[in-house]
């Protein structure tokens, strides 16, 4: 498998690093410090055509590979992790469904523009009481006439602030359990469709994780993604995709970290020295560089086996656990060397430690992953 960038790969990030670094990096703070959803920058990323990365050109996208979607989300993350994760869902969560299971009429009229970045998606599988267990979920789709009738509450929806549409999964027939779930685009206009409480949260902080709510929501049946009963493969093999995704996210939380570490420790004087030239620093600096470059070559892995058009369950699980938490590691590691102003808001190491939390949690948790990859290499031995 190779994982070497091409030329093209190589002036794609080149590009990406100068476009972050003016565009998206000087914003990342005060987003953040605002929990402000950044629209200007899902703006800005529009402009250079990062909203639908995979989709073929002819459904409005850039027709990339996936490899070149964990460049950019990496770049993006690395300057701001919010705007990587907001971009990340557009593609992968909602985008790459739509792409893999939509008809043709709903490829032209949700697809295109989505990709175009004129619409913005969300995906919306979580409930109060049915997160990891997403086959729990208790969201109802009662059929009257040619429409469904969504009613159920849905929780941390990244971009549920300010999407357009929502990929929403609702149960068609409960005693059916996991085989009752279907899978709706859902336009935020539709009769009975709600935003509720907007989350406040330790770091993505102005992701606009938001919570849904469904009262007798008015969707055609025509906005049926894929048959009845197929929502869940829907959503588990679409979470797949985001696994990756937020296997570059961490990455790129991990190389910002590393990059500030390296900034501050040969700048910061004591002992008559920088701190780079004292062995500890040193030493944290050269795990932080090994295991960021370890995650972005098992994320790189886990794309390539994504173009193969196989199932790569096993490839996602493994770097999404990796990079997640490489990049928790690397932040704690980052606090450390800058000591007390790693610790407050002037220097930006304390909102990657706080950004970095979180890769372990959304898109299935640590735990989550270890349970797919022990179940992979007891079937089918390690890779």
């Amino acid at each position: 498998m190779n994982l070497l960038l091409s030329e093209e790969q190589k002036l794609l990030q080149q590009t990406l690093r100068t476009f972050v670094d003016k565009e998206i990096r000087p914003h990342a703070a005060e987003i953040d410090r605002e929990r402000r959803f950044p629209v200007e920058n899902v703006r800005r990323c529009a402009d250079m055509s990062l909203m639908g990365i995979m989709v073929p050109q002819e459904h409005g996208g850039s027709g990339m590979d996936a490899l070149s979607y964990t460049i950019v989300i990496e770049e993006l993350s690395r300057a701001c992790a919010t705007t990587g994760v907001i971009v990340s869902v557009n593609n992968s969560l909602v985008c790459a469904p739509l792409l893999a299971y939509g008809s043709k009429e709903q490829k032209e009229k949700y697809l295109k523009p989505l990709a175009a970045g004129e619409m913005l998606g969300c995906f919306a599988l979580t409930e109060p009481n049915a997160g990891s267990d997403a086959a729990a979920l208790r969201t109802r789709a009662e059929k009257k006439g040619r429409d469904y009738l969504l009613s159920g509450n849905k929780v941390f929806v990244t971009n549920g602030t300010a999407a357009d549409v929502a990929l929403v999964f609702a149960s068609t027939d409960l005693s059916k359990k996991h085989k009752g779930i279907s899978a709706f685009i859902v336009e935020s206009g539709f009769p009975g469709f709600r935003r509720g409480r907007e989350e406040r949260k330790l770091g993505i902080t102005a992701s606009g994780s938001r919570e849904i709510v469904l009262d007798r929501c008015q969707v055609p049946a025509a906005n049926l993604l894929g048959a009845e009963g197929e929502g869940l493969k829907i959503a588990l093999s679409t979470l797949d995709g985001g696994r990756v995704g937020i296997a570059a996210q961490a990455v790129g939380i991990a190389q910002a970290v590393l990059d500030e570490g390296i900034r501050y420790s040969q700048q910061r004087v004591q002992f008559g020295k920088p701190i780079s030239e004292f062995q500890a620093i040193q030493w944290m600096l050269a795990d932080i560089a090994t295991e960021t470059e370890a995650a972005r070559l098992l994320t790189y892995r886990a794309a390539r086996a994504e173009e193969s058009q196989q199932r790569y369950s096993y490839e996602a699980s493994v770097a999404k656990l990796f990079a997640s938490e490489t990049a928790m590691r690397a932040a704690t590691k980052g606090v450390q060397i800058l000591g007390g102003y790693g610790y407050v808001s002037d220097y930006p190491m304390e909102r990657y430690f706080r950004d970095a939390k979180v890769t372990e949690i959304y898109e299935g948790t640590s735990e989550i992953q270890r349970l797919v990859i022990a179940e992979h290499v007891l079937k089918d031995g390690a890779s």
